[in-house]
């Protein structure tokens, strides 16, 4: 159960993760909304080629993403689709559309 992934887990690895090529020029705050087991706030700052997490809520972010977190973990993994569960609600989207387009772009996650 050690291994299992979890947000926390998650937002550790997403600097790690992070491809500073595929966001060149980018200078981006993005809001995490998680809902359910192991929800919460988070902040991912996207900044001079480099990627920090941290808990709590962003003044101004150019992007909000709310899920629940279970879900979102599932959408990571590939075990949910992200448009699809953008389009059945599990995903919703505020702000920099383009910007929600090419985030996933910006990680790595390790197979």
């Amino acid at each position: 159960m050690s291994d299992e992934l979890t947000i926390e887990k998650l937002m550790g690895l997403m600097p790690k993760a992070f491809v500073p090529e595929k966001a060149a020029g980018i200078d981006a705050v993005i809001q995490y909304n998680l809902s359910g087991e192991q929800g919460g706030d988070w902040i991912i700052t996207i900044k001079d080629d480099q990627c920090t997490t941290e808990q709590g809520i962003a003044e101004e972010p150019r992007l909000t993403l709310i899920a629940d977190a279970g879900d979102y973990i599932d959408i990571l993994t590939g075990k949910l689709n992200a448009m699809s569960a953008f389009a059945g609600g599990k995903l919703k989207l505020k702000g920099d559309l383009n910007l929600a387009m090419k985030l996933m772009d910006f990680f790595k996650l390790p197979a």
